[in-house]
């Protein structure tokens, strides 16, 4: 069965870190591009960061550059989403997604190949 599952999520107070992992069964996800996406209640999905297949380039949303950092972990089958200095608008359901051929921040989404189920993170004192 081909597979993303997301782990990591939690309860952390401002100014904490989190690490949230995307790891994949039934294929290898180091060919393919992969991206973060989180949704708050009552907003619409926004990419958070893409990490891609080709030359392994690093992209962010501007609310996050300097404070999260995507990574692969290719002997675990995993991408990594290392949130330092979290604020409580980032606050959200977190989900990585896979395609071969590539993910983008933005625009539509329904076009990639592999999905996860999505991780809570709360950022609350």
């Amino acid at each position: 069965q081909l597979k993303l599952v997301e782990s990591g999520g939690g309860l952390v107070q401002p100014g904490g870190s989190l690490r949230l992992s995307c790891t994949a069964s039934g294929f290898s996800l180091d060919v393919y591009a992969v991206g973060w996406f989180r949704q708050a209640p009552g907003k619409e999905r926004e990419g958070v960061s893409v990490l891609t297949n080709d030359d392994g380039s690093t992209y962010y949303d501007e609310s996050v550059k300097g404070r999260f950092t995507i990574g692969r972990d290719n002997a675990k089958n995993t991408v990594y989403l290392q949130m330092n200095n979290l604020k409580p608008e980032d606050t959200a359901v977190y989900t990585c997604a896979a395609d071969r051929l590539g993910v983008v921040l933005s625009g539509p989404t329904g076009q990639y190949e592999h999905w996860g189920q999505g991780t809570q993170v709360t950022v609350s004192s």
